[in-house]
């Protein structure tokens, strides 16, 4: 694969313009590549979801440019896997893959680990601190949770990336890098630049490509998908092979709402291959409860002003039940009531002439 060139760079700065959909494209039109070589149907991470797909063949594209990349998503939802992704598709795996957390490093230690200390800088430096930029020097240095960082590094971090120079603490002179910044972030940049706590310039000068990575409750395709996935691997990480999902497990798993995303999907699985006492999983066995996708509250907003809160609930109840195809069971435990108050309320809304829906099996569950 022979590198590429990003083009000049206003037409790069231009980029926070283009919607994310068409990211692929406008990076193609940049150099009138089509067709991507063979190399490129190797997968860099597990995902049946098309908006991942999307991203995937994004990460092809720019795997060998110089340009900063701003992944956002929320925890837990792959970014990580994004960034180690584009070191993976880069033509040069040798080159330097350096990571920092910003969230886990002290405030008043960031300015150094990221730029470093010369030798005598401070009574605690006896011998020069060599920083992050300096380790990703001709390679990648992902900077994980970069709102982390307060105004004043962020000004630093904008001149480094500008001039492709950084200065230790306490030295007298810059040193040249050519290091590609990865950042990532899982809070709004718009809100914290309208609150003044994040640079718009530092903002723009990473985006010139940016990949918005969805949450694991929009991707109901990968549910199924990781967790088969994560089942082989823990299994074989505790000596359980040949272990399968049972058809109960694995609805229980899409039920769910994810609120901690992969890295959440991936301790479930970890604790049900634990608890499993044979080569089913079943959904006994999966630790989660709660937090299930909500039913669809559209149908509010078609109601008239003015309703009764009699009517209103007539509706709620005969729309739960539609959405559960008929099954009285669900529809009492998804409204909070007991079955025999719902085949009462049932009653009711069929000696006023309302249609309720039949179960699909036919019986009244």
């Amino acid at each position: 694969m022979s590198k590429l060139k990003f083009g000049n760079t206003a037409a790069a700065m231009e980029a926070p313009t283009t919607h994310a959909s068409t990211y692929l494209d406008f990076i193609q039109s940049q150099r009138g590549i089509r067709t991507p070589p063979p190399s490129r149907d190797k997968k860099l991470f597990q995902t049946a979801d098309e908006k991942m797909m999307r991203i995937q063949d994004i990460v092809w594209q720019i795997a060998d440019t110089n340009v900063p990349v701003l992944i956002s998503g929320e925890s837990g939802s792959g970014k990580d896997v994004i960034a180690k992704s584009i070191h993976e598709a880069a033509t040069n795996k040798e080159m330097p893959f350096v990571t920092i957390n910003c969230s886990s490093v002290a405030k008043n230690l960031l300015e150094g680990e990221l730029f470093g200390i010369e030798e005598g800088a401070f009574a605690g430096a006896p011998t020069a601190h060599i920083g992050k930029f300096e380790q990703a020097n001709n390679g990648i240095l992902v900077i994980d949770e970069i709102t982390e960082l307060d105004l004043d590094l962020q000004t630093k971090l904008l001149k480094a990336l500008q001039d492709r120079e950084i200065q230790r603490i306490g030295a007298k002179s810059n040193i040249k890098v050519n290091t590609r910044v990865i950042a990532t972030t899982n809070k709004d940049i718009m809100a914290l630049i309208a609150n003044g706590s994040f640079r718009q310039d530092l903002y723009y000068r990473l985006y010139v490509i940016h990949l918005q990575i969805p949450a694991l409750r929009d991707r109901p395709k990968d549910i199924e998908l990781l967790s088969k996935h994560f089942l082989g691997e823990c299994g074989y990480s505790f000596g359980k092979t040949g272990l399968v999902l049972a058809d109960d497990a694995i609805e229980k798993l899409k039920e769910y709402q994810w609120p901690g995303n992969v890295r959440e999907l991936q301790n479930v699985i970890q604790r049900a291959v634990v608890l499993a006492d044979s080569n089913i999983v079943t959904a006994a066995n999966i630790p989660i409860e709660g937090m299930k996708k909500p039913v669809s509250m559209d149908w509010i907003d078609e109601l008239p002003i003015g309703q009764t809160l009699r009517t209103v609930e007539t509706h709620f109840i005969l729309e739960t039940l539609k959405n559960h195809s008929g099954n009285r069971t669900h529809a009492a435990k998804t409204l909070g009531i007991s079955l025999r108050t719902l085949r009462n309320k049932i009653n009711e809304f069929t000696a006023q002439g309302y249609e309720v829906i039949a179960p699909q099996n036919g019986r009244c569950m």
